[in-house]
């Protein structure tokens, strides 16, 4: 017969209430990495404040603030938080989603800061001398960044950053 082991069995460390580091450091995590709606608008939202409130800001609201400081348009949703934290703005009435805007922004700033997918920096360079603008060159790559997300919705497969960066090599033909 052959040798039966078993697994000790362990047990989850007793409830102990968190130190208040241990929360906000838990809350942080969760809504970097896996944020509800609401909790990413509030981001966006006390971004904002923070910085018309002249308070420091992180990195990552540094980015938001340069996203946001070409939008001026989205500067009353952002101080209006009750009246658009939940709602939503449906594309096929012609609404333009000011939190999804903003948050493609910040990806491509950040895809652009690591040059990630490899050569998205140099394609970006290239766009923006052809464009003569910054704003509109991150704006072309916004288009092929949706497209390639909503195709990889569409068919369940990854992201694929080759046809990402061949649609930006031809926003610049």
């Amino acid at each position: 017969m052959g040798r039966v082991t078993s697994t000790p069995k362990t047990h989850p460390p007793p409830s102990l209430p968190l130190k208040r580091e241990e929360v906000t450091k838990r809350r942080y995590q969760k809504i970097m990495f896996n944020p509800s709606r609401a909790e990413a608008r509030q981001f966006f939202i006390d971004a904002w404040r923070k910085y018309r409130d002249q308070e420091p800001l992180t990195g990552m609201e540094s980015m938001v603030i340069e996203a946001v400081s070409v939008h001026p348009e989205y500067h009353r949703v952002l101080e209006s938080s009750d009246e658009f934290l939940d709602k939503d703005f449906p594309p096929e009435f012609g609404d333009v989603n000011p939190f999804l805007h903003l948050s493609m922004h910040v990806a491509i700033a950040e895809q652009l800061a690591i040059d990630q997918p490899p050569g998205i920096a140099a394609a970006f360079q290239r766009l923006q001398m052809k464009l003569a603008s910054d704003h509109e060159a991150r704006h072309k790559i916004m288009d092929c960044l949706g497209e390639m997300l909503w195709q990889s919705q569409r068919h369940g497969t990854p992201p694929d950053a080759a046809s990402y960066l061949a649609c930006i090599d031809k926003a610049n033909t």
